[in-house]
């Protein structure tokens, strides 16, 4: 179906838009299909692959709510909620959605002109204008019921239930790969008592729920194109009800780090606490006040416990025989959860760095 998959003019009619048009795939994103079509403007159609997400209608139902809180929060601050954030085409029914005669489900919203997406920050500043995007992205919908929210992956950053499955896996061993990992185990099971710290905090009512995006990679904010300023951020699949420190810990996972997450060379991974000042100084200048002082201290437990659950994950599947992430070779998922400990690492000994940056916040 990926081949011959194309739109057709019953989804261009079902959108408003006319069928004599033809939709230009656009290359970019590994699970969703991404169309542009003109007409009297730019639109951009998807086929949300309802395998990886199984309920496309909680998943549009959430991001409708969302981007409809935003675009208000947007215009009464006087700014473009056509470029700050995404701008949902119902169908003529009125439907977010429209299902076509094969089951697929297809979305549209306007293409936002004149932006660009990078996959990894270039230098600083754009780390910093990253930052800022997912810091006010945060700080807007501080208002936002967010427990209203469905949770359309359950558990995605429950980091005990993480390290549960991580043991399961360990005893099971599918792929016999168990002697293989002892020291990564063991690695993992020193670490399994701070795991539950923000899942606790939250029990406790010491961390508000919010709103989050749960995929806080640089390649999810637009940026202007003349100016370099980030525009708004996109890919609002996974939002769902979270804490703060799951999407600044995970940006942090992905942003201050010296190499990619499956280099093998270990020697080449570091953690950078330049970029870790870079991307929490514009979090910060937009989010901070939204934040709570234990949120705000617990933003550097977020990074390690998303570090950590990555890394975690990454093993479970490897011991599973690398049934969830694509690999490229056998030992793919291994290299991947080492170099994810390896960040662990130098973060527990850089902590007392990022506890001082974070409190000149607070």
């Amino acid at each position: 179906m990926e081949q011959t998959l194309h739109v057709t003019p019953e989804i261009l009619e079902a959108f408003g838009l006319s069928p004599r048009n033809e939709a230009v795939r656009l290359n970019g994103g590994h699970i969703n299909d991404t169309f542009l079509v003109e007409d009297g403007g730019q639109f951009v159609l998807q086929r949300i692959n309802h395998y990886v997400f199984p309920s496309p209608r909680d998943i549009m139902e959430n991001i409708a709510g969302v981007t409809a809180f935003l675009r208000e929060k947007i215009r009464d601050r006087g700014g473009d909620p056509d470029r700050e954030t995404l701008s949902l085409r119902s169908t003529q029914a009125g439907e977010p959605l429209f299902v076509d005669g094969n089951g697929n489900f297809w979305r549209c919203m306007a293409y936002v002109v004149g932006a660009q997406s990078f996959e990894s920050a270039e230098n600083a500043a754009m780390l910093r204008e990253a930052g800022r995007a997912f810091g006010e992205f945060q700080s807007l919908l501080s208002g936002y019921p967010a427990q209203t929210l469905h949770e359309t992956i359950a558990d995605f950053h429950n980091t005990p239930v993480r390290c549960q499955q991580l043991w399961q896996a360990a005893a099971e061993d599918k792929a016999g790969r168990l002697s293989q990992v002892e020291a990564e185990l063991a690695f993992a099971k020193a670490r399994e008592g701070g795991a539950s710290l923000l899942m606790d905090l939250l029990g406790q009512g010491r961390l508000p729920l919010r709103v989050t995006h749960n995929d806080t990679k640089i390649s999810n904010v637009l940026f202007d194109r003349e100016t370099g300023r980030a525009l708004c951020v996109i890919d609002l699949d996974t939002v769902m009800p979270g804490l703060c420190a799951f999407d600044f810990g995970d940006s942090i996972r992905a942003g201050a780090t010296t190499a990619a997450e499956d280099e093998a060379d270990l020697s080449k991974v570091h953690f950078d606490l330049e970029r870790f000042a870079a991307y929490t100084e514009g979090f910060l200048s937009a989010a901070g006040k939204a934040l709570t002082p234990t949120e705000l201290a617990t933003l550097p437990d977020g990074a390690l416990l998303m570090t950590f659950e990555v890394g975690i994950r990454f093993l479970a599947d490897y011991l599973n025989g690398d049934v969830y992430f694509r690999t490229a070779y056998p030992e793919h998922n291994l290299v991947r959860a080492r170099n994810q400990f390896k960040l662990v690492e130098e973060m527990e000994q850089k902590r007392p760095g990022m506890d001082a940056l974070i409190q000149k916040y607070q």
